[in-house]
């Protein structure tokens, strides 16, 4: 007898149906899993048959063949346990068959027949969804990452018994339902804020402008002067994420398993801080069967690489394609797989190797040769991607003892969104969702500057020596500017602002 019950696995972040056939036929007992099965499905059988016998349940003495297609494509992962045991059961007449094709099922069993959290819930979710499927079944600790989904009835099941009774119609089992607007409610709470950053103005209000505009940073300062402070408040000043977001960041980090059981919606913008040693495939991605790195992880939020030079130079040179393209595709001989990867880099870095260039408090005993030594680890074209470079000096003595403390996030978040929803307005129907995205065609559409404006951008190019490439950088950062004045046209002062923006182009000398 052939049974056939549905599941689902993941590929890069979306969800496929995998058909889970069980045969059993008279012979020697033994236990067959086909269809590139890996690591821990291959494992499966071990576990099912003792969740099965421990359940109270007859295991059949005979040769049981479990077929998972499509067969082309590698399975990982502990979730198909509990479809393998639900076809095993139906082949020997536990379970009636008659309910099964209306559900996905998914779950990893535990040798006493309970039913464990899986990873990748919420894209095979959605997957069920669009394939039609009545319900989807799934362990008890992931029913609140996959109610989020509208549209499809979410049953939660605790052990094999229940599941029996469930599919037998003994039982029923309520949908479980998730309030979205008091999930995104609950996100808002945030642990830090620009209230608490002493000193500093130049710099938030760098970072006001990258957040408006959703550009890249590079903060330049010696140690302690506060730079991974202030990148750590730069998701409070962010727009709030949409649901669409929320569920293409909660996909991924369902796919990695960084989702705990209480947590169904990432609504908080993700903040990724890897340390500098992180290998290339740590940061992009990779494995023998891909799994996302910290870019993708960093999806819709901030990625802050601290001690910028000191990371590998071909990790650094691997984030070119993500920065520019907003997405990671990770090649392998079986498959090749994209990940989304659209993300704020921010990055900080000491002005020179002891760390004290341009400090009045200490002396820097670097040579220029070495200071430009040290600069260059981080490659122009890399750099040619951050559009903004900020200095961020050390706080002096009477900033540290000012009892007011700076502006809240709150209110520098209002302008952001503002400004935002000016962008939002402005690229409507287009590809772009941000002013750091515009492409040379859309720079002559919408940043056009007047007779002075040109004059004192020409002026700024020969006398303070920027390069080229500073020049569309300069627009980008002035029609953000722009845009948190509300102002329709690129005006002298918004483009002699960013100009201060573009440090590193004016050369180690003139900083």
């Amino acid at each position: 007898m052939v049974s056939k019950v549905f599941s689902g696995a993941v590929l890069g972040v979306d969800g496929y149906l995998v058909e889970v056939e069980v045969d059993t036929a008279f012979g020697l007992p033994r236990f067959n899993t086909v269809g590139l099965a890996e690591g821990a499905v291959k494992e499966s059988k071990e576990r099912v048959r003792a969740a099965i016998k421990n359940s109270g349940y007859e295991f059949p003495a005979r040769r049981i063949t479990v077929n998972l297609a499509p067969a082309d494509i590698k399975k990982e992962g502990a979730g198909f346990d509990l479809p393998i045991a639900v076809g095993i059961l139906v082949v020997t007449g536990v379970i009636k068959p008659d309910l099964i094709h209306k559900y996905m099922i998914l779950g990893e069993l535990s040798l006493d027949g309970r039913v464990k959290q899986i990873r990748g819930v919420l894209p095979l979710t959605v997957a069920a969804k669009k394939m039609g499927f009545d319900g989807i079944i799934v362990p008890d600790e992931n029913k609140k990452e996959a109610a989020v989904v509208d549209g499809i009835n979410v049953y939660p099941v605790s052990d094999i018994s229940q599941i029996v009774a469930f599919l037998n119609d003994d039982i029923s089992i309520p949908p479980f339902k998730v309030d979205l607007v008091s999930i995104f409610d609950i996100s808002k709470e945030t642990l830090v804020d620009f209230h608490d950053v002493k000193g500093q103005e130049h710099a938030k209000r760098a970072l006001e402008v990258a957040a408006a505009g959703g550009h890249n940073v590079l903060m330049i300062g010696p140690p302690g002067s506060g730079k991974t402070m202030l990148a750590k408040r730069i998701p409070t000043i962010l727009p709030d994420m949409t649901f669409e977001e929320a569920i293409e960041t909660t996909k991924i980090h369902s796919v990695a398993g960084l989702l705990s059981s209480d947590k169904s919606l990432v609504t908080i913008r993700p903040f990724r801080s890897p340390h500098h040693t992180i290998s290339d495939a740590g940061l992009i991605g990779g494995g023998q069967i891909p799994k996302p790195g910290e870019v993708s992880l960093a999806h819709n939020g901030v990625l802050f690489l601290d001690e910028l030079p000191e990371f590998k130079k071909n990790v650094l040179e691997v984030m070119r394609q993500p920065l520019e393209d907003g997405s990671v595709t990770i090649s392998r001989a079986v498959v090749s797989i994209s990940y989304p990867a659209r993300f704020m880099l921010v990055a900080a870095m000491n002005p020179c190797p002891c760390g004290y260039f341009t400090d009045p408090s200490h002396v820097c005993r670097c040579t220029p040769s070495q200071i430009q030594r040290y600069r260059s680890r981080v490659s122009g074209p890399l750099l040619d991607r951050i559009d903004i470079h900020i200095e961020v000096p050390a706080v002096r003595y009477r900033e540290l003892s000012d009892k007011m403390g700076g502006e809240t996030s709150e209110k520098i978040k209002k302008r952001v969104d503002i400004a935002r929803k000016v962008q939002a307005e402005r690229f409507k129907g287009k590809k772009i969702h941000a002013n750091a995205q515009m492409t040379s065609r859309y720079l002559k559409r919408f940043c056009m500057i007047d007779k002075d404006g040109e004059k004192l951008l020409e002026m700024a190019v020969d006398r303070l020596g920027l390069s080229a490439r500073a020049y569309t950088r300069i627009l980008k950062l002035s029609r953000t500017i722009a845009d948190l004045e509300q102002s329709v046209d690129i005006k002298p002062h918004h483009i002699s602002e960013a100009i201060q923006y573009r440090t590193l182009d004016r050369g180690v000398e003139k900083i």
